[in-house]
């Protein structure tokens, strides 16, 4: 007997479903991509991934407090927490700051973590390292608000990690998980994982730097600026600086080498598996519109100044989804997206 709407499984998967449409735009348009098997555990991740950036933005909590629901949410993935309570006290927690679907989601993280609970093991324990991990290292990064930036590349790769690289390494498990073909390039898929998700994380750093600056947070190396002759505890939005776009420019090129081996990460998926395929190229292609942008515009002053448009979402979308199952197609398109971008070697592994 099927299941009423809003009621048991199927409910909690189509609350799934809606609320991914308000708190992310990407993974609302590019988690639909995946075969049937993949969609409601990878969906899952990445909301209770969204709650953990949830507690980590949320401007009125003290590091204790974040710490604090960190270990309960940990706990609840887990299945040894009240996920109810925790939802509950979370959402209650959250001040206006933080965006309406997010405190929705908390205030429905009882849900999500029911999906979780009726996860099969293995997809189970890569959830929960995920989370964990994502949790922790998070807490290792509160620091006093008087801290402008991160000591220096290697500081920005070890927080890459931990909110984006443990979820590369995620996917792997899933995508193996699923796949016998895919588990075994399972070597090959591991050694680029992290580079692939620092790429996408490193993207929206770069996008996000001054909204986030005017919400007190700043994840920019201040080695890298030092070195183009730039202090960023200087930083003022809106106001030129001799040696921040330089300092801007390195970065962009060291995300533009963390995408290449994004695009290398995908190639290692079987070419027949044409839902995952797009499922990370729509999102690695994002990721280098918003590259040309910044490096066309490295002065820009807001985070709308680079929004993607509709267009260019949809040219993305199509072109990618056309040349999919093509690795000379998707090689070529790369090429074709970055040219002119700055190129270096990631500073990651």
């Amino acid at each position: 007997m099927t299941a009423s709407p809003g009621s048991g499984r199927d409910g909690d998967l189509a609350y799934q479903a809606r609320i991914l449409q308000g708190v992310s735009r990407t993974y609302a348009l590019t988690i639909p991509a995946l075969p049937d098997r993949l969609r409601p555990v990878v969906g899952n991740a990445y909301l209770l991934c969204r709650i953990t950036d949830t507690i980590e933005d949320e401007p009125g909590f003290s590091p204790a407090q974040k710490a604090e629901f960190w270990e309960r949410l940990i706990e609840a993935v887990a299945g040894r927490g009240d996920a109810a309570s925790f939802g509950r006290e979370l959402a209650a927690a959250l001040t206006p700051a933080t965006p309406a679907p997010e405190r929705e989601l908390a205030a429905g993280a009882h849900r999500v973590l029911r999906v979780t609970a009726e996860l099969r093991a293995p997809q189970r324990a890569a959830v929960e390292r995920c989370i964990r991990v994502m949790s922790r290292g998070m807490a290792e990064f509160q620091r006093e608000p008087d801290a402008v930036g991160v000591k220096d590349l290697d500081e920005l790769d070890r927080y890459c990690y931990f909110v984006a690289g443990v979820v590369g390494e995620t996917l792997v498990d899933l995508f193996c998980d699923y796949s016998g073909e895919i588990e075994g390039r399972r070597k090959e898929l591991a050694a680029l994982a992290v580079s692939h998700a620092q790429g996408l994380q490193m993207a929206n750093i770069l996008k996000d730097v001054w909204d986030d600056w005017k919400n007190g947070a700043c994840w920019l190396p201040r080695d890298v600026f030092r070195a183009a002759g730039f202090d960023l505890g200087s930083l003022s939005a809106g106001r030129a600086a001799p040696g921040f776009d330089e300092g801007l420019a390195r970065l962009v090129a060291i995300a533009h080498g963390h995408l290449s081996n994004a695009l290398r990460f995908i190639l290692l998926i079987p070419a027949h598996e044409a839902g995952i395929r797009r499922h990370l190229l729509w999102a690695v292609g994002l990721a280098v519109l918003v590259l040309r942008q910044i490096h066309r515009t490295p002065s820009f002053r807001q985070g709308r100044n680079i929004r993607l448009s509709r267009f260019s979402v949809g040219a993305v979308v199509a072109v990618t989804s056309v040349a999919a199952r093509s690795d000379g197609a998707l090689r070529f398109l790369f090429r074709v997206a970055t040219r002119g971008l700055p190129s270096a070697r990631p500073s990651g592994p």
